[in-house]
């Protein structure tokens, strides 16, 4: 199965100036398309420096990324934001909605960002109230965030990962600030995103939700510590 994405040997330091901070050791590790990965480590354990770098937001001081199977260290900045814009959807535990937008104009927000947009067409504001339909919130579309639960603003930021078709989406504690009730209900959503075939990669330190992925990496002091099914024995983050 070809892969989505594939990091070989990966490093990320960070020069302090006093100190040299080494947040990722040597991480190899495949994503193949359609898999459903759990991150899982204690803070400080380079889970989140990794999910910058599978979100092409930051790059590694040595090692390959491969997006798509290309190497993203031959692209330009410009050319690598605009694959990020094409083949990645971001899921944030604070939501990053734009307080003064309407639900329909949150979602419809990648679309701006687009390699040479000229705006959001009405065909494409269609596809954004399909999308807002599609995660529950077809009568909330003029509303604005702070007008809506939290699950409710997850939901919208799962349909803005969602508007440009993306292979891969990235999710950073997407139930963090949820009640049990509502992160099931997030999690419902993710679980069947990815039967459609879409690959999910997502940060979490919390068992039960890792437990719903097909698969679980394990980080400690920026190594891999496990990466297969299931948990390790007496695993705790």
């Amino acid at each position: 199965m070809q892969c989505a994405a594939e990091i070989v040997d990966l490093h990320k330091h960070y020069d302090l100036g006093a100190v040299v901070v080494k947040a990722l050791r040597g991480v190899t590790a495949e994503f193949p398309r359609g898999d459903f990965v759990a991150i899982m480590g204690a803070s400080g354990s380079g889970k989140s420096t990794l999910l910058n770098i599978l979100g092409a937001l930051d790059r590694p001081t040595h090692g390959q990324y491969l997006l798509g199977g290309e190497d993203t260290s031959t692209l330009s900045d410009d050319d690598l934001s605009a694959i990020r814009n094409e083949m990645i959807g971001f899921i944030f535990q604070s939501y990053n909605l734009i307080p003064q937008f309407t639900v329909l104009e949150n979602i419809a927000v990648p679309l701006q960002y687009q390699r040479d947009s000229r705006g959001v067409s009405p065909k494409q504001m269609d596809w954004c109230m399909e999308l807002a339909d599609r995660v529950g919130l077809s009568d909330r579309l003029d509303h604005r965030p702070t007008q809506l639960s939290g699950g409710q603003q997850q939901r919208v930021a799962i349909a803005r990962a969602l508007v440009n078709d993306p292979e891969i989406i990235l999710a950073d504690e997407p139930t963090g600030n949820l009640d049990s009730e509502t992160e099931a209900e997030i999690m419902q959503v993710l679980v069947d995103l990815n039967t459609e075939g879409r690959t999910i990669l997502m940060v979490t330190h919390e068992n039960e939700v890792a437990a719903l992925a097909k698969r679980q990496l394990h980080l400690r002091d920026g190594q891999k510590v496990f990466d297969g099914v299931g948990a390790p024995q007496g695993s705790g983050t």
